[in-house]
């Protein structure tokens, strides 16, 4: 991220409870990772239709996975091997697979994938206190990996709505992961 932004301080200061700062994290994040999803699929030989799907389950990833960070290390490794991960997983998902030289990455996306289990239950926890509408977008978009148009004609809804209750219910879970964090 060539940008003279310290999001390395942006997040410790948002590990702390500062809501602008988490605010401009996640400004400069999202930006960030819509060039990177948009790269990746493009060198997959994909279309960037599915770009703000990705970046969306890479932002969860973020919220939910934020105290695994080192703060004495940089962010932005550890953000990008969220974002490789997130796309990996994606154009899995799709059946694509010939454009991806996982070996290369190996380390970083294992250690991403490795995640403890009190991790696990607590998003599953945090998960499960959210509306129900909004906990079936979540788990459809960023767990099951299904598309926001898929889920809008599931759910009889429209797209930009799905979209809009994804970034609530994400805000939401973050809110939740800010009063629960020691």
């Amino acid at each position: 991220m060539a940008d003279s932004t310290d999001l390395s301080a942006l997040m410790r200061r948002a590990r702390q409870g500062d809501d602008e700062a988490y605010r401009r994290l996640l400004g400069h994040v999202s930006l960030w990772l819509r060039a990177v999803v948009r790269r990746g699929l493009v060198a997959a030989g994909r279309g960037p239709a599915d770009g703000e799907d990705v970046v969306q389950e890479a932002l969860l990833a973020m919220h939910l996975k934020r105290d695994t960070w080192d703060e004495t290390q940089p962010i932005e490794p550890w953000l990008r091997a969220i974002a490789r991960y997130k796309l990996v997983d994606h154009l899995r998902r799709r059946g694509f697979h010939d454009h991806l030289d996982i070996d290369d990455h190996a380390g970083s996306l294992a250690s991403m994938g490795e995640a403890d289990v009190g991790t696990a239950i607590d998003s599953q926890r945090l998960l499960a206190a959210l509306p129900e509408r909004q906990r079936r977008i979540v788990e459809e978009i960023s767990i099951e990996g299904r598309r926001a148009a898929e889920v809008a004609t599931r759910l009889g809804m429209s797209e930009g709505a799905v979209r809009v209750a994804l970034h609530r219910a994400l805000k939401a879970l973050a809110a939740a992961y800010r009063r629960e964090k020691p």
